[in-house]
């Protein structure tokens, strides 16, 4: 291992530093322990790496001095000889792994009086062959025994001198590695590029590590800040050098030689930190990892996804980045208020907790709050876990007690003292009754009172007025939405591409070069696990009978009279726009359920319009479904502007004749607006609103099952509404569903929107299922769930809805997904006058009509009246010229 020596007296000491901070050690030499550049590197930067060597001590109390060092994070102080020759016991109560010795060869005779005070030992050294010899002698006695707590004691052969004559090249670095010796060399005889007269750093670095493959590589494990693994790859003597002269992650891939991570992906790393093993033949990177993830899956890790806090984390970055809409992280982020308010909320709530399981649930929510405050200044987890690491270096240990007004002990002793005593010859009064136990149903199970909970109503108490309102959704702020949408769609409508790219920039945080993917797609671009392919694959089997099914393939032909034929066919719509929101999110569910019914209807051109992610590139499951659907573009684009592409093209988007798929708010606006502007001939599948589900259920229900299907959709968004149609149930039975309600939805990981949606929806207790039938066709759900004895033979009445789900066994995520019917459906009462997508959503009906000479003469003396009535003589005539001709008039 190298470990550089850098003169804080120097000029280029910043440099340097930074130069050699890749490397996990580096020893600092200082005047004196007080050095303000000392001081300031100790305060302002990772300190995990410096060995601290004053030339000089205050001659009053130079332990004061070490201590400080120490305190302040300095990982170890080095100490001449002398400063231990008056006995070791003065450093007992230090760790040993926190102190090293330098020594001259005229000391190395003390070496065994501090084997159990140092952890390093520091060797004054030449490159002569005594010197050598002496270094292996030493390090035979200093490597015999562990350190107490765990590692071995290091031996470094310090060369002294900047002069590249006087200091070991490569050949007796690697010698000396080979023994378990650390080289220290003066910084200025090292650089991480290549210069003439100076050793290369990844070269030196690289000269104790010997590989144990045929191959001659070296496993290298990568890691992020937290110490989180992301995948094992291989390196090279090359590729090693390369990561030291540009600070990324390069590897070396035995079919694409020198790797530097992410070249093409966008998903690069800055390389932070190496470390080797402790058998020197393999390697560590830790990385600030970017875009999508290290793993070629585009997640972050090749062993899965990141989990604890590291993952939230992560998810409150990107949230601050973009959060979907109604998120309540967003909402915190926007109110610093509202943050120290639950912070407060929740650490009182932590104090108060008594069992196990309530205290780590409160703790899980104070450091959720805590760590939304972090991300909303700047501060990453890393910050916070450096600051743990610098407090356990402390070795000067400080009392601890709580301030003043914080001091519960205090207030306690206090209040006891002022407190009289009582009054022996008065009879104590007689305790208070306690108060009656809140019901089980009314607590949350980790003893908060914030339950979540639906309002709830019966129905023979509500007027038709009360019953009229419940009916309504939440309301949408079109003309705000509107206002917005539009400058973003003109803007794509006048610049084309040239628009779509600045918006897509500011809106999705990427900067393309092309805004559209044309087929045939790359197979690198829908590489999926065989997990998830087969999961497609069945649903998009399940998907594609239904919908074929739909298909009629022969015209409806009916003579209306003699001589008189009418015909009915269908023709596919050729050009089809189908959104599939993403960005963060992966949806191969909607590509699925938009792109199916429109290549089964036969449309000649198809365009899925999706958002890229933060590395520019669309998700694989995405990319499949297009290749699947026979897509012949994907647009690289969300929101209003990926909606005005398609409505009016661009240069590299075709103009599609009908858009479908379904989105937020501004997606919807975007839909409606171009389908209004005449100019734009495009049509739209239907208007959409927020997710909503209406469940009807009796005594036959299984609580847990009708709160689960309740829950799957209250997590949509804040706005999202669920209503629950109570048969005929019992007190005891609907409490039951309340229950499943709150602890279902307490473990979910988007409770924070569920906090919000449920209390916005709501449960109404009927009698009879006539009640329940009128109400549910009043409201038209997008989805309706009858869990319900013999519910099959109820479907006939519904009159309105989106989709059915019939029966205990049939939950709406089957629908969402994979039973065949199709999941973009009208929301917001439209299912009274809208059908959700199908085979015909894509597809347009003509007629044609032919008429015999018979039949003209049987029906020309009705078009003639007719046309005479209305005014429209030449209407009249066409017919009338015609007459004359059969009847010889």
């Amino acid at each position: 291992m190298i470990v550089p020596r850098i003169n804080l007296a120097a000029d280029s000491y910043a440099d340097q530093l930074s130069a050699f901070s890749l490397l996990p050690n580096q020893v600092l030499i200082v005047p004196t322990p007080d050095d303000a550049r000392l001081q300031a590197i100790l305060r302002d930067q990772n300190k995990d790496a410096y060995w601290i060597q004053p030339l000089a001590f205050d001659a009053q109390d130079p332990l004061a001095q070490i201590h400080q060092l120490l305190d302040a994070g300095a990982d170890k102080v080095v100490l001449p000889y002398v400063a231990f020759a008056a006995g070791a016991e003065s450093f007992a109560h230090i760790p040993q792994e926190r102190l090293a010795v330098a020594l001259t060869p005229a000391e190395f005779g003390y070496i065994n009086t501090l084997l159990d005070t140092v952890s390093v030992f520091i060797l004054d050294v030449d490159t002569s062959a005594e010197s050598l010899e002496a270094i292996k002698s030493i390090a035979q006695v200093v490597q015999k025994d562990l350190l107490p707590r765990g590692g071995i004691k290091r031996v470094v052969a310090a060369f002294s001198g900047n002069d590249p004559a006087h200091t070991p090249g490569l050949l007796a670095i690697s010698e000396l590695g080979r023994i378990g010796v650390d080289t220290q060399l003066s910084s200025e005889i090292v650089s991480a590029d290549h210069q003439e007269g100076k050793l290369n750093l990844g070269e030196a670095f690289m000269a104790t590590i010997v590989s144990d493959r045929p191959d001659g590589l070296f496993p290298t494990v990568v890691v992020d800040e937290q110490g989180i693994s992301l995948g094992l790859v291989y390196s090279s003597l090359e590729s090693v050098v390369e990561s030291f002269r540009t600070r990324k992650g390069v590897y070396f891939s035995r079919s694409r030689g020198l790797w530097h991570k992410g070249a093409t992906s966008g998903s690069t790393q800055d390389l932070i930190k190496v470390h080797v093993d402790c058998d020197s033949d393999a390697l560590q990177y830790t990385v600030h990892q970017h875009g999508s993830g290290f793993c070629h899956n585009n997640i972050r890790g090749c062993f899965g996804p990141s989990s604890g806090l590291a993952h939230l984390d992560q998810t409150l970055q990107g949230r601050k980045i973009s959060a979907p809409a109604g998120s309540y992280t967003q909402r915190l982020f926007k109110d610093s208020n509202l943050v120290q308010s639950k912070i407060m909320e929740e650490a009182e709530e932590l104090c108060e907790a008594k069992t196990p399981k309530d205290i780590a649930w409160e703790t899980a929510d104070l450091i959720y709050f805590a760590l939304v405050k972090c991300v909303s200044n700047g501060v990453t987890l890393r910050d916070v876990e450096q600051q743990l690491e610098n407090r356990s270096r402390k070795i000067t240990r400080r009392p601890g007690h709580a301030k003043p007004k914080w001091d519960v002990s205090a207030k306690e002793a206090a209040a006891a003292a002022s407190t009289p005593a009582p009054v022996a010859a008065t009879p104590a009064a007689a305790p208070a009754p306690a108060p009656a136990p809140a019901p089980a149903s009314a607590v949350a199970q980790n003893g908060k009172s914030d339950r979540i909970q639906m309002k709830s109503y019966k129905m023979n108490a509500l007027s038709a007025e009360q019953q009229s309102k419940l009916l309504l959704r939440p309301i949408i702020q079109s003309d705000d939405i509107m206002a917005r949408v539009k400058p973003i769609v003109e803007s794509v409508r006048e610049r084309g591409d040239a628009a779509l790219l600045e918006l897509t920039a500011k809106f999705d945080g990427v900067q393309l070069d092309k805004t559209v993917i044309s087929a045939p797609f790359t197979p690198e671009s829908m590489v999926l696990d065989e997990k998830t392919r087969l999961a497609i694959d069945q649903a998009y089997d399940n998907i594609q009978k239904f919908h074929k099914a739909q298909l009629q393939d022969k015209a409806l032909v009916v003579e209306t009279m003699p001589g008189v034929v009418c015909t009915r066919f269908a023709r596919p719509i050729e050009r089809v726009g189908l959104y599939v929101p993403g960005g963060t999110a992966v949806l191969p569910s909607t590509a699925l359920m938009l792109g199916i019914p429109a290549a089964v209807a036969g449309c000649s051109e198809i365009v899925i319009a999706t958002p890229p992610r933060k590395d520019g590139s669309i998700v694989p499951e995405v990319m499949y479904v297009a290749h699947k659907v026979g897509a012949s573009k994907v647009l690289m684009a969300g929101g209003a502007q990926a909606v005005a592409a398609m409505a009016y093209g661009t240069e590299s988007c075709p103009k599609v004749d009908k858009i479908c798929g379904p989105g937020n708010q501004y997606v919807t606006a975007a839909k409606m607006l171009t389908q209004i502007d005449s100019s734009s001939l495009v049509s739209i599948d239907m208007p959409a609103g927020p997710s909503e589900l209406l469940v009807i259920a009796d005594m036959t229900s299984i609580p847990a099952y009708v709160a689960s299907d309740l829950l799957s959709q209250a997590e949509h968004g804040t706005d999202s509404q669920v209503v629950l149609i109570a048969v005929g149930l019992t007190a005891e039975h609907l409490a039951a569903i309340e229950d499943e309600v709150h602890e279902q939805a307490s473990r979910l990981p988007r409770v924070d929107i569920v906090r919000e949606s449920i209390p916005k929806s709501y449960i109404i207790e009927v009698e009879a299922m006539e009640g329940a039938m009128r109400f549910s066709n009043a409201y038209a759900p997008e989805h309706l769930i009858l869990h319900l004895e013999d519910a099959e033979k109820h479907v006939e009445q519904v009159m309105n809805a989106g989709s059915v789900f019939v029966g205990h066994w049939s939950p709406e995520s089957c629908g969402d997904y994979a039973s065949g019917t199709n999941h973009t459906l009208p929301t917001y009462g439209y299912a009274r006058m809208y059908s959700g997508v199908n085979t015909d959503t894509f597809l347009k009906h003509i007629t044609s009509q032919q008429l015999t000479r018979e039949g003209l003469d049987a029906i020309g003396d009705t078009v003639m009246r007719l046309a005479e009535i209305e005014g429209l003589e030449a209407h009249r005539n066409a017919v009338c010229v015609r007459i004359k001709d059969i009847r010889g008039l």
